[in-house]
């Protein structure tokens, strides 16, 4: 975020100067500083023509006040920013909230805008991006380490699976993020505008009206999204990026490994992008996720794509206009027609009209109508399996190849058989997850002679609704049943006893995956694998699958657990005796990680998580899960979506290459004390805090945890029993959240700065960091989020508990952390080795403390004793509502929530 002239031109000399020597700081790429003039400039414009001058003027005192504060620790600004936010009317401070909020979503927006602009920039310099950055250059490399035809098979059997959750991290409405959406298309059409012509200025009146759309539209959601809606919003991405782009991924690649070769012949490339979804199928914890809602969810989905292919085909075909006479058509493809023409000569006829003398035109028109009959359940001309429709592209191919016309064959007609073969005729491959307990309750009331539960009943149905998804939509559709707190191999045996009890015989296929989350689980999870792998149900299965397994980990829990050091290190070893298990028993695994979007829930940058992987680990398999905010700022752009899935490809890629398997192994054989002595050290220091007493109402008092459950972010409760008397009833997004918001990030640091100092080489250190990846890794994600936190601040939330020991020993684990990450790192200061991000968390820091002040005034105000007649007050409510507009604020200047 660029701190110049954000609402309009500062007018007093003391604004000019505080804001010149704060941009003086910053690196800001000049047309990114254009495009936030130019927006923080129309909403300035709509703060004036909405609120009047007062407003403007209010907004421009705190503004400013924080900057000075951020600028000069020594100085009173910080006490005269706090005095500015307490000053605020409730209404006031509401509409500065607002004000803040709707600047953060403009300068996402811009800094989206910029990294499209680079991208493309560096996709005309070839050779600027590293060799993990994309899949060519790691093919490359690849190639050199183990040869062309090793490197080939590992192309070939690449995967790349994310799996979108409806996980309650996504502040904003929906209708913010659509208006955001229009405002991103109007900034790319005023670029494209001639300067100072009528386009360009038509383009900033549009602008105008949206950011007031956007400044007039409820920044809260009045009540909680439903899970259909929680699905809808999802196909929102894939109808306006992923269906198209995922192709252009392929085709990118494979331009780059073939130059001109690409288009003219078969690719090299697979379909190696697989879309998995638990939104609609997740009712862990979750009882608005009912077997009704996953068949509609399902519905929904296939709905979308089929939609999506008929519009493709039709699309193509329209444009294969190629006579009969320059590119004859097959026998294969002429028997396709004739067999149509026999069956429905009406619409046959109609085609033929459309297409006269160009056979592949309208056999891919043909195509196109047999896919709506299939969305509409349209009797004998509908596809029974995407498998039938594959089967006919490819015969269109041949036929095109045989006549000479290769490259649409091998152009156009090749994105649609990745399109089919990436989405089939269900989109997303939806995951039914469930938690263990359920099922031992289940299975208890089921043997015992007893009525069974409306719980129970529902636990049978979700197993039909599996068993009709298949039948409908194939295999692929549905079957993968994840079981949370996998504890013991029983727990994966009751999934396939309850099926039976559901359908008998005609039980659906499944693949029942594992969920090892607490730190215990973790530790035992190979033993419970060999022996799950014994279950006549597993040995029929993976006999079918070659061999295959999939288990997931999950990085929130563990966390919570035992803090974040220590949960890295028992994941690193998790995966590391779960690969070894693999390969001694001939077993393809996928490991799938259950990864969130803020450190403390195993966030960060995906590529360099999987290049510090353990040994057979990767194989060229990377499945993990996707959530919120994280969904629409990786795979909701395309530009940014293409980069980011070719990215994470690459290093998929090369995290099986010799070179990278043996640094890390021999990395992690040579720093073992190194990890033994930090994982003692951080979990004894994290324990000392979060299992000192009266620890949970604490920290309920010193963030603001209550009041996000209040916020309407998704159809799943915020935690699973009704008090906060334990951590262990709190879900790990809430955790996570409310720590952000506090501007501590507790979560994911905390205890690393005691690991550190008990290994106190700082020789060692420096070298383990620049030698060992997980290290490496750790650290990096920390310097992030402790570069995001703001001591000033968290003083302020940690004296709303009457807990000074508490605080103490929050504020002591900071400073030594933050200490040790900056000498291992380098320089001065955090991120100083990340130049970009350091630039893009110093930019929105005094935007993000002045949202972090207005919510603390609420905060004291809703802790504040209250007499009886206060209790439940229309003020109360308004404190709170002040409060949770600046949690959707300051989530988006921080971009993270959980």
């Amino acid at each position: 975020m660029t701190p110049e002239h954000v609402f309009t031109e500062p007018t007093n000399t003391e604004a000019i100067r505080v804001i010149g020597r704060f941009e003086a700081g910053q690196g800001i790429p000049d047309a990114m500083r254009s495009d936030v003039r130019m927006l923080g400039g129309l909403l300035g414009q709509v703060l004036r023509e909405a609120g009047g001058d007062d407003l403007f003027d209010d907004v421009e005192r705190l503004r400013l006040a924080t900057i000075q504060a951020y600028e000069d620790s020594t100085s009173d600004a910080f006490e005269r920013a706090s005095a500015i936010a307490e000053s605020f009317t409730i209404a006031r401070a509401d509409e500065v909230a607002r004000a803040f909020t709707c600047y953060f979503h403009l300068v996402n927006l811009a800094e989206e805008h910029q990294r499209v602009r680079v991208l493309r920039e560096r996709a005309g310099q070839p050779g600027r991006e590293d060799a993990a950055d994309t899949v060519a250059t790691a093919y490359a490399r690849l190639r050199t380490e183990v040869g062309d035809e090793e490197a080939r098979r590992r192309l070939a059997g690449l995967r790349f699976h994310p799996v979108f959750t409806a996980h309650p991290t996504e502040a904003r409405r929906r209708a913010v993020s659509s208006s955001i959406r229009r405002l991103s298309d109007l900034l790319t059409q005023h670029d494209a505008a001639s300067a100072g012509g009528a386009e360009q200025h038509r383009a900033r009146r549009r602008m105008l009206e949206e950011i007031d759309t956007l400044w007039r539209t409820a920044p809260l959601r009045s009540q909680k999204p439903s899970p259909t809606d929680e699905v809808r919003t999802v196909m929102g991405v894939f109808d306006e990026t992923l269906f198209t782009t995922v192709p252009h991924v392929y085709r990118r690649i494979d331009d780059a490994l073939r130059g001109e070769e690409s288009g003219a012949s078969a690719p090299v490339v697979p379909a190696f992008v697989r879309i998995g979804s638990w939104v609609g199928g997740d009712r862990d914890g979750n009882p608005f996720v009912t077997a009704s809602v996953t068949r509609e969810a399902s519905q929904i989905a296939s709905d979308h794509v089929l939609r999506g292919l008929e519009r493709a085909l039709e699309r193509i075909g329209r444009t294969l206009t190629l006579d009969a006479e320059t590119t004859p058509p097959s026998a294969e493809v002429t028997a396709l027609w004739n067999d149509f023409a026999a069956a429905d000569a009406d619409a046959a006829a109609a085609l033929a009209t459309r297409s006269p003398d160009e056979p592949h035109r309208r056999v891919l028109l043909l195509l196109a109508h047999r896919v709506a009959a299939t969305r509409r359940g349209d009797g004998a001309q509908r596809y029974a399996t995407p498998e039938e429709l594959l089967a006919d592209l490819r015969a269109v191919q041949a036929s095109l190849v045989a006549s000479g016309a290769r490259r649409h064959a091998f152009g156009g007609v090749q994105h649609l058989i990745w399109q089919v073969e990436t989405y089939g005729f269900h989109l997303t491959e939806l995951e039914v997850r469930q938690h263990s307990q359920v099922h031992a309750k289940a299975l208890a009331e089921l043997e015992s002679d007893e009525p069974i539960s409306a719980q129970t009943e529902e636990v049978l149905e979700v197993f039909r609704a599996i068993a009709e998804i298949q039948r409908d939509r194939g295999l692929r559709a549905a079957g993968r049943y994840v079981v949370s707190f996998t504890q013991a191999a029983s727990d994966l045996a009751n999934v396939h006893r309850l099926a039976r009890h559901a359908l008998g015989d005609d039980a659906p296929v499944l693949d029942v995956v594992p969920l090892f989350e607490t730190f215990a689980d973790l530790q035992a999870a190979p033993g419970i694998l060999a022996e799950a792998v014994t279950f006549p149900e597993f040995r029929a299965r993976m006999a079918e699958t070659g061999n295959r397994l999939e288990v997931m980990l999950g990085y929130s829990d563990s966390s919570k657990d035992v803090g974040p050091v220590a949960a890295n290190l028992a994941l690193y070893e998790a995966q590391e005796k779960i690969a070894q298990w693999a390969q001694d028993s001939d077993i393809e695994l996928t490991l799938f990680h259950g990864r969130g979007g803020a450190l403390g829930r195993g966030g960060g940058p995906a590529n360099s998580a999987i290049l510090a992987q353990p040994p057979h680990s990767v194989d060229g398999r990377f499945k993990l899960t996707e959530q919120g905010e994280v969904i629409f700022a990786r795979y909701g752009e395309p530009a940014i979506a293409m980069r980011h899935i070719d990215q994470v490809a690459a290093a998929t890629l090369l995290a099986s290459s010799p070179s990278v398997e043996q640094r890390t192994s021999g990395a992690a054989a040579r720093y073992a004390e190194v990890a033994a002595v930090m994982d003692r050290s951080s979990r004894d220091r994290f324990f000392s805090l979060v299992k000192a007493e009266g620890f949970a109402p604490w920290f309920a008092t010193v963030t603001p945890m209550e009041e996000i459950g209040l916020l309407a972010l998704g159809s799943r409760p915020a935690r699973r029993g009704l008090s906060v008397e334990s951590l262990e009833d709190l879900r790990a997004i809430p955790w996570v959240f409310a720590w952000t918001q506090a501007r501590i990030n507790l979560a994911g640091w905390f205890g690393l700065g005691t690991a550190l100092e008990a290994v106190g080489d700082e020789a060692l250190l420096t070298e383990a960091y620049r030698e060992w990846p997980l290290l490496r890794t750790m650290i990096d994600n920390v310097a992030m989020s402790l570069a995001k936190t703001d001591e000033r601040i968290a003083r302020e939330y940690l004296a709303l508990g009457d807990r000074d020991d508490l605080a103490a020993l929050v504020l002591e684990e900071l400073a030594l952390t933050r200490q040790w990450v900056i000498r291992l790192t380098g320089g001065e200061g955090l991120l100083e080795n990340k130049p970009v991000l350091q630039r893009a968390v110093q930019l929105r820091s005094p935007y993000v403390d002045a949202l972090s002040l207005l919510q603390l005034r609420a905060l004291r105000a809703l802790r504040a004793p209250a007499d009886a007649e206060a209790t439940g007050s229309g003020a109360d409510a308004e404190q709170q509502r002040l409060l949770l507009l600046s949690v959707s604020g300051v989530a988006a200047g921080l971009q993270n929530t959980g």
